[in-house]
């Protein structure tokens, strides 16, 4: 305490500007000295004091009634089941239960009712054309390899077993499924609780 005050004594007087005078002996020598000042240059303020805040007087008998009123809700909640939030995706909204609430189809001419129908049997016979011709270009490739085994396997028996192994660079694809980990029994689920329905079959 006493270094800090006299470190801050020593700022203010060095930044006094006006020569400080001090008196030596009888003969009243004046010495100009920057590290002394007259004391009216010296101001304090007032020290601010505070009083910490009183405590209230709480009635032990009121503070025992309180937490005996805790204790009875926590009883209460306790013995009311938790309710479960229901899945507002699963279900379905009042206003599409409503069966009056009904498209009606629009009505079409007799032409172009048949003309939608010549349309249809037209894509038809069009697929079945191209699944025609498709099926037959596999049947055709299946043969053409079939016949140029068998004429392989007539060259080399050693070729022929190579050209029967799969190709693993044709298709360079590589895929790890799911990792398969157990539930957690002790896990409490944060949407609330459920009852699990799941049957169980035995031999």
């Amino acid at each position: 305490m006493s270094v800090t005050l006299s470190r801050c004594l020593c700022r203010v007087l060095s930044r006094q500007t006006a020569p400080s005078s001090f008196l030596l002996g009888e003969h009243r020598h004046t010495v100009q000295s920057p590290w002394f000042a007259p004391v009216m240059t010296l101001k304090t303020s007032a020290p601010l004091r505070a009083e910490p805040k009183k405590k209230k007087k709480v009635d032990p008998r009121r503070e025992q009634m309180l937490r005996e009123r805790m204790r009875k809700k926590l009883k209460k909640l306790e013995k009311v089941p938790p309710e479960l939030i229901p899945i507002e995706d699963l279900i379905t909204p009042a206003k599409c239960l409503d069966e009056t609430r009904e498209r009606s189809p629009p009505r079409l001419s007799f032409e172009e009712s048949e003309g939608r129908a010549l349309l249809l049997k037209e894509w038809c016979r069009y697929k079945q054309e191209q699944h025609i011709a498709e099926v037959e270009a596999v049947e055709l490739a299946l043969e053409a390899q079939r016949e140029a085994l068998e004429e392989l396997k007539l060259e080399s028996e050693e070729l022929y077993q190579s050209a029967l192994k799969p190709d693993p660079l044709l298709f360079p694809f590589t895929h790890e499924g799911p990792a398969y980990t157990p539930p957690k029994t002790k896990y409490e689920a944060p949407d609330g609780k459920y009852n699990n329905i799941t049957k169980v079959y035995t031999q």
